[in-house]
């Protein structure tokens, strides 16, 4: 007897006919839904990342302050919040592909208000019901990629997310890079910026209405049938039947409320579980690492480069956050998402530290920002080739099938919150205390949210979603 590579017991030589041209075909087509679905994760990561740029160019047509800066990045933070908080729950009851086409057109009337938003308090709304968007990615894209993947490769399909992440913050990064230094001196120039996320919330909804629905989410109501039939598009006919039936058994076998909801967080088992992942989803963010993502250019032109320089070397942390990605992908299950997690938070912590040190030992010049630019990049390596895909991946895992995306809502809820926090507080804290001193804080979080991994966090590589509820909760 041998485990096949879905994670099931079965005669090696029952498997062999399906391991050819079957496999190769069902692989295609996971790989086809796991494109098209994380436009989501490349939208959320533009949105994100392109007013690190825009904001050098926005503060004078709107008239920004510190405190309005920070209004203007958190209200998408804010908006997060709400949209992971909903969606989660929503695609619990609507199914995630119905969820995602609904985010898409949310994706598009958000990006479009906000390159044209002629005042302060437009821009702010705009941003709000782009940040509906973002949150609701942020949950419902990993949970459909979770449900959609089997156990041996689920690791590198939902990290494919983060890489799309990535990738949208580094597109962000070098248009307004080129925008800002083509075309810096001209009125608005910001607003073309902030368009160009229209294209992929255009190519997100065409390409979700060709994709099929999560076949766990297809079970849990019932629908069994067409479950099995989605599982043949992205599995060999025999394993999709074997991992069929691990489905129902769990669904016939689970001891949660029929319904979901608050009660189904009852057993003591499964409230340790869900503030664990409270906890995966606050650390991620203690890290500090969105005051760079949204603030980087603002930390190198103050550091000592010029503001056009600065636009081009944050490019560079776009390039180390995609290899790193890239990087985490092929060690996600190998090592383990719990060792990851905690190499990433050493390595986010001393890279913290050497900015700060840098900021209060180093005056002002091209020296300084070249140093800084470069703990900035160790940073980066750090967070998104450890902590982010570990990040995505463990949420996507850890809660059980039927309120999984009520839990996952309410945990990137969480994640979003600290970030708001962050994004609306970060200028003024500089402003008050100085760069070096407010990334001396971030160095404390870091300290405690090592200690939180080592002691709190479970290892769930190698597992069937199924084997993980079992082994979690019981």
């Amino acid at each position: 007897m041998t485990i096949n590579s879905y994670g099931n017991t079965a005669a090696a030589d029952v498997a062999a006919p399906y391991l050819n041209g079957e496999k190769r075909q069902a692989r295609r087509y996971l790989q086809k839904v796991t494109l098209v679905a994380t436009f989501g994760g490349l939208l959320f990561g533009f949105d994100t990342g392109v007013i690190n740029g825009a904001l050098l160019y926005m503060k004078t047509d709107l008239g920004l302050t510190p405190f309005t800066e920070g209004l203007v990045t958190s209200a998408l933070l804010i908006g997060a919040m709400l949209g992971a908080l909903c969606s989660g729950r929503l695609s619990d009851l609507k199914g995630r592909r119905r969820s995602i086409l609904f985010l898409a057109v949310l994706f598009f009337i958000g990006a479009l208000g906000c390159s044209l938003a002629p005042t302060l308090d437009v821009m702010v709304a705009a941003r709000f019901l782009l940040g509906l968007a973002v949150g609701g990615a942020s949950v419902v894209v990993p949970a459909y990629l979770a449900e959609m993947s089997p156990s041996n490769i689920r690791g590198r399909i939902i990290t494919r997310n983060e890489l799309m992440i990535v990738t949208g913050q580094f597109l962000a990064f070098t248009t307004n890079a080129m925008l800002g230094n083509l075309f810096g001196d001209l009125d608005g120039v910001w607003r073309w910026m902030l368009a160009l996320a229209t294209l992929p919330a255009i190519a997100l909804w065409l390409g979700m209405l060709y994709m099929p629905e999560s076949p766990r989410w297809l079970a849990t109501k019932g629908r069994l049938g067409e479950a099995l039939a989605v599982l043949k598009l992205v599995r060999e006919e025999y394993h999709a039947k074997v991992e069929m039936d691990a489905i129902a058994r769990q669904i016939g076998n689970e001891k949660f409320i029929k319904q979901g909801g608050w009660r189904d967080l009852s057993k003591k088992g499964a409230r340790r579980i869900f503030f664990i992942g409270i906890g995966i989803a606050v650390t991620s963010q203690f890290t500090g690492v969105n005051s760079i993502m949204y603030f980087g250019t603002q930390i190198l032109t103050e550091a000592g480069l010029a503001q056009r320089s600065a636009l081009i070397a944050n490019v560079v942390n776009g390039v180390i956050s995609i290899g790193a990605t890239f990087i985490g992908i092929c060690l996600l299950d190998r090592l383990g998402r719990r060792p990851m997690m905690l190499m990433g938070f050493a390595g986010t912590t001393l890279s913290l530290l050497l900015i700060g040190l840098v900021s209060v030992l180093v005056e002002p010049s091209v020296s300084r920002a070249m140093l800084i630019l470069g703990a900035m990049g160790l940073f980066l390596a750090s967070m998104q080739g450890l902590i982010g895909p570990a990040f995505w991946v463990l949420l996507a895992e850890i809660f059980p099938m039927r309120i999984r995306g009520g839990c996952m809502g309410m945990a990137i809820g969480a994640f979003w919150l600290t970030n708001v926090m962050i994004g609306l507080f970060f200028p003024t804290l500089v402003a008050t205390i100085g760069i070096g001193q407010t990334f001396f804080v971030f160095v404390a979080a870091g300290v405690l949210s090592l200690v939180f991994v080592a002691l709190w966090v479970p290892e769930t590589r190698g597992s069937t979603l199924e084997e993980i509820e079992q082994r979690l909760y019981g």
